[in-house]
């Protein structure tokens, strides 16, 4: 599984240009499922997610507080092409990412885990084109990968 996770000021997303998900202070997290990602995956990704302490406290410039210490908010977008390969030709590959019929549960299932912390969670929607605006805070951007135990 991998997350690039940007810590914004705000940010939405828009298919076909309305927007579905809407978010101010907190994190924009691209979501990307490969074809061995399970439960324990999603499990790791959302407390990680939930944890990081990306936010400056008010004291100082240090980053101190997570996205649950401000009551930030989340705004999930999948995203496949984060298992492109582009090491050969010209155009990427897709072959580890995870199929939609894999990927939808696992994605949805990621949504409702974070959903379970009480914070305000808003999605893109899975597998359609989307427009996604992001006022990145920093910038910070991170990628967080974690692969399924072997």
């Amino acid at each position: 599984m991998r997350v690039l996770v940007q810590r914004v000021l705000s940010s939405q997303v828009l298919v076909a240009g309305e927007v579905v998900g809407a978010i101010g202070r907190g994190l924009n997290l691209l979501v990307g499922i490969t074809d061995t990602d399970t439960p324990a995956e999603l499990d790791w990704m959302v407390r990680k997610c939930l944890s990081l302490r990306l936010f400056p406290n008010a004291e100082s410039d240090r980053w101190e507080a997570s996205v649950q210490d401000i009551g930030g908010e989340i705004l999930v977008v999948s995203q496949f092409t984060l298992y492109g390969d582009c090491r050969k030709g010209r155009r990427p590959a897709f072959a580890q990412a995870a199929p939609p019929s894999q990927a939808a549960p696992l994605f949805e299932q990621f949504v409702d885990e974070l959903r379970a912390s009480g914070l305000s969670v808003q999605t893109g929607e899975f597998g359609a084109h989307m427009q996604v605006e992001i006022s990145n805070d920093g910038p910070v951007t991170l990628w967080l990968e974690r692969e399924a135990a072997g």
